[in-house]
């Protein structure tokens, strides 16, 4: 290990562990506190990207671990900034996404005086956080950045904040710079592979069902493997779509229903049973479940399983491909037949005439100008329920949603990460009307820095989730609607960016295709009716 030894500001000291860790982007929104992280980033060859909301910044940060599965970084400013962000990091810490938060802070020589923006922000985000400390000194700040980073990437990953007070961010310290060291492998598997190998050997209605962890850990490959060398039909959520293509014989989406209900063995790999699984209840009762995630659960599983893997993720998957078990031939084909049949039922309403448009007519358009590779944000709520149940998805991190979290606002910064990280794709944000108000000034940061992505919007005037469920409780609903038919689209063309209004089914396929042809941030304003309700099937509580 070689070494080199000069005196620079702590900013600089961030700048160059940053730069050590691989770090190419720093999303912030600018901030007195932080102006010696920004020089010291600026002489690194870190590019700083400026957003209008700090929750922008942190949901960038957050993106970009998403679609690169290396952590993004953000530096939020002191007091406000930092509790701007707090959504970012309650929807990263249950996303498991690795990032790195670097918040400014009032000068430790004044601390308890009333600085401006003077608050201890450690208390507040270390609930959600794996890692928040606060530098003692300018000479602990390398140390304290290596060590939140290896917070942020150490299983289960998550976010990690770092507080810089202005004092000593901007003094002087001796730098020891060192080659990094090489990051650990997660823990081998534990002996319950054979009793998991055991339950595969006699099952003859296996199935997987993969989510979050198993992007994160690199699982695709290995599960690509096990599905097709035992036949076991899968099913994705969270960032795990893509991880087997759409396409793929053994995929299936639209029968998950009937098939956890109905499978003797389940595979959960990365994936809690939580609501989305109904807390368990969504397999059959008699149904054996074998949980496999990167390490042990962060809360008692609701349902207990008949066995437990926690470790290297792709080794277990590789493990269990070893053996033999039934043909499962005729299981596949029976789930198979199911999902024939539910895409069957959509048929109608993918074809449905009416104007506004049924939001499953705009996704059947947008599908067909999709690229395979193309990466599709969702940001919002009856609009991309309906978007999460019919894009599919090719490769790994082409889906991103806001997770468990659900926090609405995302979508912007998610997109903007996307498209810096993957400049030659498309990145197309699937927002509602209802989403737009959280974060729709940030078009103005895509514009301002050239990022192209195209937005399009399901503008039905309501809070759709909340408003036909609330109808249907209580026979009226308040604090549910939006004003109709408002011209989101000419905001974003005063933003900088290009806009249309898509009234009839017929005209969108047009304005999606002057959208990616724009050569600017774009959004198509679908109207979108509101009298379709979304049909419920999951457990909120």
């Amino acid at each position: 290990m070689t070494t080199e030894t000069t005196a620079v500001h702590g900013g600089r000291l961030v700048a160059r562990r940053l730069a050590a860790h691989g770090v190419t982007k720093l999303f912030t929104l600018s901030g007195g506190h932080l102006f010696s992280v920004y020089d010291g980033c600026r002489e690194e060859g870190i590019d700083i990207v400026d957003v209008r909301h700090e929750s922008c910044a942190a949901f960038a940060a957050e993106g970009w671990a998403k679609v690169t599965r290396t952590p993004g970084v953000c530096a939020l400013t002191a007091g406000p900034g930092v509790t701007n962000g707090m959504s970012a990091l309650g929807s990263a810490l249950q996303n498991h996404s690795p990032m790195l938060v670097l918040g400014g802070r009032a000068p430790a020589m004044r601390w308890g005086q009333g600085s401006l923006q003077e608050i201890d922000h450690v208390p507040f985000v270390r609930p959600l956080t794996r890692f928040a400390a606060t530098a003692g000194s300018t000479a602990e700040i390398p140390a304290l950045v290596d060590e939140a980073w290896a917070a942020a990437v150490r299983p289960h990953s998550g976010p990690a904040f770092v507080d810089l007070p202005l004092d000593h961010v901007f003094m002087e310290a001796e730098d020891v710079r060192g080659d990094e060291e090489p990051a650990g492998r997660p823990a081998p598997p534990v002996p319950d592979l054979a009793r998991a190998l055991t339950l595969l050997a006699d099952a003859e209605r296996p199935v997987i069902m993969a989510g979050t962890n198993l992007y994160w850990s690199h699982g695709e490959d290995a599960l690509r493997e096990l599905v097709e060398r035992r036949g076991i039909p899968v099913f994705l959520n969270g960032l795990a779509r893509g991880c087997i293509p759409a396409d793929h014989e053994l995929f299936f989406s639209r029968a998950r229903s009937a098939a956890l209900k109905g499978a003797d063995v389940a595979l959960v790999v990365g994936v809690p049973m939580d609501f989305r699984l109904g807390f368990g209840k969504s397999f059959g009762d008699d149904t054996e479940i074998v949980t496999i995630d990167v390490a042990e659960p962060e809360r008692d599983h609701p349902r207990a399983p008949a066995a437990e893997l926690y470790g290297d993720v792709p080794a277990i998957l590789a493990g269990l491909a070893e053996g033999d078990g039934p043909d499962t031939r005729a299981w596949v084909e029976t789930i198979r037949a199911a999902e024939r049949e539910k895409r069957e039922g959509e048929r109608e309403l993918r074809e449905d005439p009416r104007a506004p448009l049924h939001p499953m007519r705009l996704y059947a358009e947008l599908g067909e100008v999709l690229d395979r590779n193309a990466i599709v944000i969702g940001d919002g709520g009856d609009f991309v329920s309906y978007a999460g149940r019919v894009i599919d998805s090719y490769e790994p991190g082409c889906w991103l949603d806001p997770g468990p979290f659900g926090c609405l606002g995302s979508g912007p910064g998610y997109a903007l990460a996307a498209k810096l990280a993957h400049p030659d794709r498309q990145v197309v944000l699937l927002l509602g009307d209802g989403a737009f108000g959280f974060s729709g000034m940030e078009f103005d940061t895509l514009a301002r820095h050239g990022v192209n992505v195209v937005g399009v919007m399901g503008n039905n005037g309501i809070w759709g989730l909340e408003k036909h469920p609330m109808e249907f409780l209580y026979g009226y609903s308040v604090a549910a609607d939006l004003r109709p038919e408002t011209r989101y689209d000419q905001v974003v063309e005063a933003l900088g960016g290009h806009g249309e209004l898509v009234r009839e089914p017929g005209e969108f396929r047009g304005a999606i295709e002057r959208a990616f042809e724009a050569g600017k941030p774009a959004l198509v304003n679908v109207l979108t009716d509101p009298s379709v309700a979304y049909p419920r099937s999951s457990n909120l509580a």
